[in-house]
């Protein structure tokens, strides 16, 4: 009996400890009921814990029974980890894949580096028959800003040699990268940019306009064209245009231009392998970057340079990491922080968090997929300490679910609370 008497004991004093544990974990029942965008649950403790309970009851939404959510807020100022719930979760970064794609080229380049358009000619020029006897070379430099200003400059260089005409072919040299046209992981349904050395105004187009351009200011032009012949070695220079890595960053990074986003990256590329450069030489960049930042290989995948591909994979302990890098380093840091979005003010921002504590504070990058929606930048608290942060949602029915709770973590990040002495 005693033996008996004893068992039973051990029984409802485990059962008891299994209920508390149960009832330890389970949300407060005011916590559950989705929230408006703009109703932050506030409590009285000091900062960070302030903020950090918050951020523990923002997880109780019913949004997460059916959805997947990681994320990491870093300290900037006080040098320290905030908050992480799965900041090593690997997940599909979307449009946040742009942030290491812009970190890694002016880490590497800059933001002065030139993205250089180049026209050549060979043969010889008869004066008395104002004849150019060779060929014409435009090297692309995938630049999608060259517009209709440049076309005109280079027909200029030709026109400026006081030739009627082009007895030779117009080619194009679209060696600085590979042939692939899109990139790996697409989908065939998305609208993809056209990954072609040779754009004009963003498109495919330059050799054609080109070619109708010379022949608009009179010249005559007597043979082929082609858009795939090297510059060979002997070639004249006749005249270049350029635009830099900085002129890319706002189109890349405030409007999530896919397109912009890949002409990065492959500079990227080409720094690396100056012909038919790779996909492949930009990731070895980028893998020499995170490998300096103590990242694993193992802990990441990445396929594209704008966060199209299905394939890639980041953690939210990567962006931050690549943040906290960035903000280190002001060459990075001053024209990456300009050309963030801005909540409520402009870019992909511009219709979130107005009127609220975040508003024209948060700069952060945006992402969407399908069933994906993330967040990563950096935002200002009310304490004055400058934090950086990544929020990456996946498993959505609806991206606004997403954009809903980042906002909610934004205004739990940057409103005031009241501060008491521990």
């Amino acid at each position: 009996m005693r033996q008996v008497f004893l068992t039973s004991i051990f029984l409802l004093f485990s059962f008891s400890l299994c209920m508390a544990q149960v009832t330890v974990s389970s949300p407060p029942p005011d916590t559950l009921p989705e929230m408006a965008d703009d109703s932050i649950p506030s409590s009285v403790l000091p900062w960070p814990e302030n903020v950090q309970q918050v951020l523990d009851s923002l997880l109780y939404a019913p949004l997460f029974e059916t959805s997947q959510v990681a994320m990491m807020v870093y300290d900037l100022t006080a040098d320290s980890t905030l908050y992480i719930r799965c900041p090593r979760y690997r997940m599909r970064p979307a449009s946040t894949m742009k942030v290491l794609t812009a970190i890694s080229v002016l880490d590497k380049l800059g933001a002065d580096y030139p993205i250089t358009t180049r026209l050549y000619r060979d043969g010889e020029v008869t004066d008395s028959l104002r004849t150019l006897n060779g060929n014409l070379y435009l090297r692309g430099a995938m630049d999608p800003r060259l517009g209709n200003y440049d076309l005109r400059c280079l027909v200029d260089a030709v026109v400026a040699l006081g030739i009627d005409t082009l007895r030779g072919d117009i080619c194009g040299d679209d060696n600085m990268k590979d042939g692939r046209q899109w990139g790996e992981g697409w989908c065939w349904d998305d609208d993809n940019p056209t990954l072609n050395p040779l754009l004009l105004n963003g498109r495919e187009g330059l050799m054609n306009s080109f070619v109708n351009a010379l022949r608009d200011r009179g010249l005559v032009v007597i043979g082929n064209t082609h858009e795939r012949r090297r510059v060979p070695s002997g070639a004249t220079l006749l005249t270049s245009r350029q635009h830099t890595i900085g002129d890319m960053l706002e189109r890349c990074l405030k409007n999530s231009n896919n397109l912009y986003a890949e002409v990065l990256f492959y500079q990227l590329a080409a720094s690396r392998n100056a012909h038919r450069a790779s996909a492949k030489d930009a990731i070895a960049e980028e893998r020499a970057l995170l490998n300096r930042l103590g990242i694993a290989g193992t802990a990441y995948r990445l396929a594209d340079g704008s966060g199209l591909s299905l394939y890639n994979y980041l953690t939210p302990e990567i962006l931050v990491t690549l943040l906290r890098y960035a903000f280190s380093r002001p060459h990075i840091f001053t024209p990456l922080y300009a050309a963030l979005p801005i909540a409520g003010v402009d870019g992909t921002l511009k219709g979130r968090m107005g009127g609220t504590a975040a508003g024209g504070n948060v700069r952060a990058k945006t992402g969407t997929l399908e069933g994906v929606s993330t967040l990563a930048g950096y935002c200002e608290a009310a304490n004055g300490h400058m934090l950086c942060f990544a929020i990456m949602n996946s498993g959505l029915h609806r991206q606004d679910d997403g954009r809903r709770f980042q906002n909610r973590v934004c205004k739990a990040l940057c409103q005031r609370y009241e501060i008491i002495d521990k």
